[in-house]
């Protein structure tokens, strides 16, 4: 697909001359938690072939090429460019956590702003509502310098903000015994791993130790928020996905015989299973005898979310701190045991409730696992108190010193494979 204009954030990105190398690899129409579902094929994990990981999978005889780590979804591709030092910044989608979640499995700083902060214009939607461009960077400072690019009012999409966003510089210390970071006891999550419990245990620990004040809260919501969650983004998608209906843009079918069998065709043609079942799914519960039961409650229940964090962060809470992921990145064999909507709704735990309430939140690494790949932790802010958070979690980077990744092992992969491509063109 060949757009025939640019998106705000990216026409503003080239207008203080961004030099944009390519788009990358995603879950088709951004709907996965893996970046395996592509129209392009799979997304690797750099990590995967880092130094670092190889040694101990070589050591626990467990390395198989054909078993390679995943690197998390949707905007995998975007995560896995910046992670491999392939350029500054790239920018990916964050409809429920799709920015975050690749940014901690490939250990770099995945960037959530405020609903509204960011131009959606030019975002091809999955959910109009929630749907939020993300930013991706290896350090939170560079998060700010794209992020005083890209922000700011657009006539072109009436969800920004109207008032004029000044850009910032985060600075270089913090005094965080004036912070106070919450807890939410609700995220101590059925299948979180001990190694990402250790991780956030620590962090809590840090800024304790630190002087910050550190208050287990309660969002007493977040149990109902994957489902809530699941329903208002299959009604959106099954809305939005209908203007792909094969005679205005996009692939058509040969097949011709009546209009209906165009439009069957066409759409079975260019979605794949994933999208094709949200999009069932959606007029399911838009159906007239299911609207009130499952539409409905479901906005009524984000409401309740939205509330509870506002009451959270009325109480004096400045930040939230809690884990992104549930483990670090699962190897290729081992995430296509459970099925596309699974693991969504598994990967998607800790990071979709934010985009229910529209709030700002980033992803910052923190460790290896005994594994040696990525664990991160993730901080959520008030709405519109982005340079706060990302204050914050300038200072928790500071702290950790997490480790570069050794790329020597994914660069000599790739001339293996360079090699073997000549080789048999040669052939």
């Amino acid at each position: 697909y060949i757009p025939p204009f640019n998106a705000t954030v990216v026409q503003r990105l080239m207008d203080q001359g961004a030099v944009l190398m390519g788009k990358t690899n995603l879950d088709e129409f951004a709907m996965g938690s893996g970046s395996i579902d592509g129209i392009f094929g799979p997304v690797r994990n750099p990590w995967g072939y880092s130094e670092q990981y190889r040694e101990r999978s070589i050591h626990n005889q467990k390395l198989e090429d054909s078993n390679w780590v995943i690197a998390g979804g949707s905007s995998g591709g975007s995560a896995v460019a910046v992670a491999s030092q392939t350029c500054f910044a790239s920018l990916g989608s964050d409809t429920g956590g799709s920015t975050r979640n690749p940014a901690a499995h490939c250990g770099i700083v995945g960037f959530k702003s405020s609903y509204g902060l960011l131009s959606r214009h030019g975002l091809i939607p999955l959910v109009n509502s929630m749907d939020v461009p993300g930013i991706m960077t290896r350090c939170v400072d560079d998060v700010s310098t794209v992020l005083g690019t890209l922000a700011g009012h657009d006539p072109k999409d009436s969800t920004t903000i109207q008032d004029p966003f000044e850009p910032f510089e985060l600075p270089d210390e913090m005094d965080v015994r004036n912070l106070c970071v919450g807890i939410p006891k609700e995220y101590h999550a059925p299948g979180l791993s001990s190694e990402a419990l250790k991780t956030w245990t620590k962090a809590a620990d840090l800024f304790e130790n630190a002087g910050a004040r550190v208050v287990e809260v309660s969002l007493p919501h977040t149990q109902y928020s994957i489902v809530c969650y699941h329903v208002l983004c299959t009604t959106e998608v099954a809305s939005n996905m209908a203007r792909f209906d094969g005679l205005e843009y996009g692939h058509r079918s040969e097949i011709k015989s009546s209009t209906e069998a165009l439009y069957a065709a066409t759409r079975h043609e260019g979605f794949n299973d994933a999208v094709r079942g949200r999009i069932l799914a959606g007029n399911y519960f838009l159906l007239k005898q299911n609207y009130d039961h499952f539409f409905v409650k479901a906005q009524k229940v984000r409401r309740l979310i939205a509330n509870d964090f506002l009451k959270v962060f009325g109480s004096g809470i400045d930040v939230l701190l809690t884990p992104t992921t549930l483990s670090d990145a699962f190897t290729y064999h081992e995430f296509i045991k459970e099925d596309n909507r699974t693991r969504s709704a598994e990967e998607d735990i800790f990071t979709q409730s934010v985009n229910l309430a529209g709030l700002p939140a980033v992803t910052v690494p923190t460790a290896l696992s005994e594994r040696r790949l990525p664990l991160s932790v993730q901080f959520i802010g008030q709405a519109f108190c982005d340079k706060q958070l990302l204050t914050v979690a300038k200072w928790f980077e500071q702290q950790m010193n997490f480790p570069h990744i050794d790329i020597e092992g994914l660069l000599n992969h790739c001339n293996e494979l360079h090699k073997l491509h000549n080789s048999v063109g040669t052939v």
